[in-house]
């Protein structure tokens, strides 16, 4: 339930004032509008995120109206841009961004221990206790790990429904699958690098399944979107490690993309988002990362983006409760937690990388 907080008549008609208000849920801390106030001040708030424009701009949108007067100037960048941007401008203490808001969970928690603002959401006891990270790093979003296909070349029986199912499938069709399959470069990637780990700690057999699935030659790139056009068009057949949430979106009007939900074990991940502790307009990232979270701003990211809700009380089947009633016990959250770091050391990093690439034959 969302509460507006006004001057009364009164007020207004003695001092000749218009009216200062702003809506946001009961419960909030009493003293919230000075936020609020303190945010109208500032005009806007900047955004670093990897949530393509195009998902996130209902969330803009809704923001925005909701907030006159608080601009969202948001930055639109792939994982490994964001995180290599937002390190050399603090380092050169120029401006940067206010909140980060990142899919590659991993790096966006490395900038979180160095950089992120202490701040406790009003909203954190509507979140998962793992997605919720020394109140400095929240997780904002519940997105399951798919498999794409294309419908029109890769027959309903031969889909794969497992990660062993997948390797099956390549390894027992080399020459239909050559340079076919296509997953992200984990080099190029944060996002594909941390997804690539989480496998293996999911799997204990997982380079021994990524070998069969490269036996035909994988063709790896740094986006989403371009693995979800390659595999529409035929030019790539299958892909794997795709986020289920731009997936979903894409196939509601592209009839060629099919979709499969690994039933062995499906990753979830939580785009993960923090306040910089320099934020020059704090204020309005308070109000941003809050309205993320809440019920209004999470329904729009379930109901208008296709970006499943973090929240159990979203309307609709794209939260947790809706995707724990399709996929149970397979669904393996990523947790917001340190253990997100033990493969940045750069020297674990540098292994991994040289361990996927001997069994991807790149």
């Amino acid at each position: 339930m969302w509460t507006r907080i006004g001057a009364s008549v009164v007020v207004i008609a003695v001092l000749g004032a218009a009216p200062a208000y702003a809506d946001f849920p009961a419960g909030y801390p009493a003293d919230y509008q000075k936020i609020v106030d303190g945010a109208k001040k500032e005009g806007k708030v900047v955004i670093y995120s990897t949530t393509d424009i195009k998902a996130a701009g209902p969330l803009i949108q809704g923001f925005e109206a909701l907030y006159p007067g608080v601009k969202v100037e948001y930055n639109d960048m792939n994982s490994t841009e964001l995180y290599n941007r937002y390190i050399s401008e603090q380092a050169a203490g120029g401006t940067s961004g206010d909140v980060v808001w990142s899919s590659s969970m991993d790096t966006a928690l490395k900038l979180a221990t160095d950089y992120a603002q202490e701040y406790a959401s009003p909203e954190q006891g509507q979140l998962p206790k793992w997605a919720v990270w020394k109140e400095k790093a929240y997780g904002t979003t519940y997105e399951p790990v798919v498999f794409i296909y294309n419908k029109r070349l890769i027959p309903q029986g031969d889909v794969p429904d497992s990660h062993a199912a997948l390797a099956k499938l390549i390894a027992g069709q080399t020459d239909k699958f050559k340079k076919k399959v296509t997953t992200y470069d984990i080099e190029k990637s944060g996002l594909g690098f941390m997804l690539s780990v989480q496998d293996s700690k999911a799997d204990p057999h997982y380079f021994a399944t990524l070998a069969d699935v490269a036996k035909g030659g994988l063709a790896v790139q740094s986006s989403t979107g371009t693995m979800m056009e390659r595999v529409s068009s035929g030019e790539n057949l299958i892909g794997f490690n795709i986020l289920g949430s731009y997936a979903e979106a894409r196939a509601k009007t592209d009839p060629s993309l099919g979709i499969s939900y690994p039933k062995d074990y499906t990753l979830v991940l939580s785009r993960v988002s923090f306040i910089s502790k320099e934020a020059a307009n704090a204020n309005a990232a308070k109000l941003w990362l809050n309205y993320v979270l809440s019920e209004k701003g999470q329904s729009i990211l379930a109901n208008q983006a296709d970006i499943p809700s973090i929240r159990n009380d979203i309307e609709g089947k794209n939260d947790i409760e809706g995707m724990t009633k399709m996929l149970g016990n397979a669904l393996k959250p990523i947790p917001v937690d340190e253990s997100l770091l033990e493969y940045l050391q750069p020297v674990k990093r540098l292994d991994y990388i040289k361990q996927w690439r001997t069994a991807a034959a790149k």
